[in-house]
């Protein structure tokens, strides 16, 4: 089970840091990527992070501002969004599959999400 927290309502240009917690399996063993969903719309990649700890941008609307990292101590992946927009507005999703992708269709566990809003 994956569970996702870390989301809230910021101001733009604030900051936020989401975690994706694991339970029952141990995180390390699979590549963990993290999407949005905002509505009317549908659910982006927004980055990965293979089981060796490189990572790969599926959306250029957050390069320069998204980081992903692990802690396989903690079993957890993180997703720091700085520099956050309006636009940023969405739940946050985290999946688990052996390898990184950028579509939803290529990841077999997911968390339940987290909403993140961005506004003043």
């Amino acid at each position: 089970q994956l569970v996702e927290s870390g989301g809230g309502l910021v101001q733009p240009g604030g900051s936020l840091r989401l975690s994706c917690a694991a339970s029952g399996f141990i995180l390390r063993a699979y590549a963990i990527g993290w999407f949005r969903q905002a509505p009317g719309k549908e659910r982006e990649g927004v980055l990965c992070i293979t089981i060796s700890g490189g990572s790969t941008n599926y959306a250029d609307s957050v390069k320069g501002r998204f980081t992903i990292s692990r802690d396989n101590a903690k079993n957890t992946v993180y997703l720091q969004m700085n520099s956050l927009k309006p636009e940023d507005t969405a739940i946050y999703y985290c999946a688990a599959d052996r390898r990184c992708g950028s579509s939803a269709s290529e990841y077999d566990s997911w968390g339940r999400g987290t909403q993140v809003t961005v506004s003043s």
